[in-house]
C-alpha cells in the first residue's frame, strides 16, 4: 500500500508539471501571434437551447449566468495581462457567445459559420458552416491572433477537440491544435 501511495504521488507531481509546461507552451504560441484562438463560450448552465429558440431573442436561449459572466471577464483579463495581440474577435450569433465576446473583448463581429449546429433543428447547417469557416481562415492574413467565440460542436468539428466552457483552444491556420488553457468560472 505504501508503494502505491509513493507511485501515485510521483505520478501526480509529474502530470501537474506536464500540464504547467503545456500551458506555458500555449501562452508562448499566443504571444507569437498568427494563431486561431477558439473559445467555447463562458459558462451557461444547461445543455442545448429551448424548443422556442429564436436567434434574435436572448430570452429564448440558454445564457450566461453570473459565474459565466465572471469567467468571460477572466478570459478578457487573461489576454490583457499577457499582452496577447488580437487581430479580430468573431462570435457566433448566439447570445451566450456574443455576451462572452462583449465582456471579454468589448469589440467583436458575428459570423454565422460559428453558430451552433447542435440538435435536430441546426445539424443540417454543419457542412456549409465548416466550409465557410475554412474559407474564411484561408482568406485571413494577419500576424496577430484571430479569436473565434463559438460552441462545443463547432470546436469539436473543426479541431476534433472537446472544449469545456470558457476554454481557450489554440490552433494553427491549418486547424492543428497547438494547446489549450482553461479559464475557471
Amino acid at each position: 500500500m505504501k508503494l502505491f501511495k509513493v507511485i501515485l504521488i510521483i505520478f501526480l507531481s509529474l502530470t501537474n508539471g506536464i500540464k504547467a509546461d503545456s500551458e506555458d507552451q500555449a501562452l508562448e504560441n499566443l504571444k507569437k501571434g498568427g494563431n486561431l484562438i477558439f473559445i467555447r463560450h463562458a459558462y451557461a448552465p444547461g445543455n442545448g437551447d429551448p424548443n422556442n429558440f429564436e436567434i434574435k431573442d436572448c430570452s429564448t436561449q440558454r445564457n450566461l449566468n453570473d459565474a459565466g459572466r465572471k469567467q468571460a471577464k477572466k478570459i478578457g483579463n487573461f489576454f490583457k495581462h499577457n499582452n496577447i495581440q488580437i487581430d479580430l474577435v468573431i462570435s457566433s450569433e448566439w447570445c451566450r457567445c456574443k455576451e462572452t465576446a462583449l465582456i471579454g473583448f468589448n469589440k467583436f463581429e458575428t459570423k454565422n459559420f460559428l453558430n451552433s449546429f447542435y440538435g435536430e433543428k441546426f445539424i443540417k447547417n454543419k457542412r456549409i458552416q465548416m466550409e465557410n469557416l475554412k474559407e474564411y481562415i484561408n482568406n485571413w492574413n494577419s500576424d496577430k491572433n484571430l479569436v473565434l467565440v463559438t460552441h462545443y460542436v463547432v470546436i469539436s468539428a473543426a479541431l476534433n477537440y472537446q472544449a469545456s466552457s470558457g476554454e481557450i483552444v489554440i490552433a494553427d491556420r491549418y486547424f492543428k491544435t497547438i494547446g489549450s488553457i482553461q479559464i475557471d468560472y
